[in-house]
């Protein structure tokens, strides 16, 4: 196959429409609000509303956790390869649908568990905690994996990139902040049913969201073919043979290491925003929406900004300059005591997620790229699931070190509790401490060891065209 005289071109590329754009956003609503809401609630909800001791919901996260991660790259692997359906349906639209459904039921149930005294028996919690979180997990992963893995084949221009990721913060981004504030006014201290109330009102409006995924994940001749260039081949490239080849990819192997790093900094800050709130602010939690507003809106505000600063300086130096940005942001909660404080810092907050959340799906598009070029074929939702692998062991990390935490501080289960000045300091330690710690590594990663500029880009573009991928 011939290559374009100027492959940077979009004119010679099947540039997607703003509205194909808008629609695929709508797909992150559902991966990224369960994943949320999962880290947020589950701690809380089971060691203080359910009663069952931290020892105990830490074990069931962890096994979970492992479990997600043993099974994700097999499951990427899998759904990757052409099917009788693929033709006709597309080879990642039939997953995406398919696997959405049951993930949204088997959250619901986490939230419902049976009517047992956790304490004096906590087994028969325990074991319903692991199984529904595992059903759960299972088909979010098979819906994250083929959504993420198909975003760079929909979109395949950097200003396609930018542009597709940008707009998720638009529209869907509005319907992420109301639905990630509803569980503010809903939830009350010491009311199970306050939880499940939440999310009940959450999976209807996720449900909503996929009917508006539909025309983003549909999928052209073109793109249909691409899928299946490479497996055409009389080689087979086995799950492992895959492993070998794409960890070989430097830039690949860097992105696993920090998105790691900073997944496990997000979900420490996800999972002790209900104890900082209630411990150490004082507060219901409705009242974590003023800084929930605060943040959204300049989170809003400076997307355009990274937009516009990538296009200049590159995804490398935006990437690095929001983890720095992400890092510093961390600090101020070591100390502050009241709502005006989380509420002032909120804005540097929402500066530094716009640039990262953003900047994200661009840095992850083009490590795939380069593996894409060196297998000779699509393998995006196994290489998402192999990026799973690590970057979900967040979990795994928030359960050792918030459950490690409370036993070594003394943290009183009890929800109208006093805690003790140690058991205070522990909860700033793993809502601010750990996280700065964690996004300063990770920014300085990233400045030492990521190369894949646009010249290198370039050059990974002609090579895909020729290949016909």
């Amino acid at each position: 196959m011939s290559i374009e005289t100027d492959i940077s071109d979009p004119k010679n590329w099947e540039i997607a429409s703003s509205k194909k754009m808008m629609s695929y956003s709508f797909g992150f609503i559902p991966t990224l609000y369960l994943l949320l809401a999962y880290n947020s609630f589950i701690f809380y909800f089971y060691e203080v509303e359910v009663g069952l001791k931290v020892e105990f919901v830490s074990a069931a996260v962890m096994l979970y956790t492992i479990w997600v991660l043993a099974t994700g790259p097999i499951l990427g692997y899998l759904t990757d390869r052409p099917f009788k359906w693929s033709k006709r349906w597309g080879f990642r639209a039939p997953w995406i649908i398919g696997a959405a459904i049951p993930s949204l039921i088997f959250y619901l149930l986490i939230f419902l568990p049976p009517n047992i005294d956790a304490k004096s028996n906590p087994w028969p919690m325990f074991w319903y905690l692991l199984i529904t979180s595992c059903i759960y997990g299972t088909f979010l992963t098979i819906y994250r994996q083929n959504l993420q893995g198909g975003f760079p084949n929909q979109f395949r221009e950097d200003y396609e990139r930018r542009r597709a990721s940008a707009l998720a913060f638009i529209f869907p981004g509005i319907i992420l902040f109301f639905m990630s504030i509803i569980p503010l006014f809903i939830i009350k201290y010491g009311d199970k049913s306050s939880f499940f109330m939440t999310a009940l009102i959450s999976v209807i409006i996720l449900a909503l969201c996929l009917i508006f995924l539909l025309p983003g994940i549909s999928e052209s001749e073109d793109l249909k073919l691409r899928y299946l260039q490479g497996y055409e081949s009389k080689e087979e490239l086995h799950f492992f043979k895959m492993i070998k080849i794409t960890f070989k990819q430097k830039n690949f192997r860097l992105t696993i290491i920090t998105f790691t790093l900073t997944n496990i900094s997000t979900a420490l800050v996800t999972a002790s925003n209900i104890y900082f709130f209630k411990d150490i602010i004082g507060l219901p939690l409705s009242f974590s929406v003023i800084p929930s507003i605060i943040y959204f809106i300049t989170v809003m505000i400076f997307v355009p900004f990274w937009v516009s600063f990538s296009r200049k300086h590159g995804n490398k130096k935006t990437y690095t300059l929001g983890l720095f940005l992400l890092a510093t942001a961390h600090i101020p909660y070591l100390w502050i005591t009241t709502l005006w404080e989380v509420i002032l810092f909120s804005v540097l907050r929402g500066i530094a997620g716009s640039c990262t959340m953003f900047i994200i799906m661009p840095i992850s598009a083009d490590c795939y790229d380069e593996v894409t070029v060196a297998c000779g074929r699509h393998q995006e939702a196994m290489l998402h699931g192999i990026r799973n692998f690590f970057v979900r062991s967040s979990l795994l990390f928030t359960a050792l070190i918030i459950g490690g935490i409370h036993i070594i501080t003394g943290y009183n289960q009890d929800p109208n509790a006093i805690q003790t000045p140690l058991a205070i300091w522990g909860i700033r330690v793993h809502r601010a401490l750990i996280p700065m710690i964690l996004c300063f590594t990770t920014c300085i990663l990233v400045f030492l060891f990521y190369d894949l500029n646009s010249e290198k880009k370039s050059i990974l573009k002609a090579k895909l065209r020729e290949m016909g991928l």
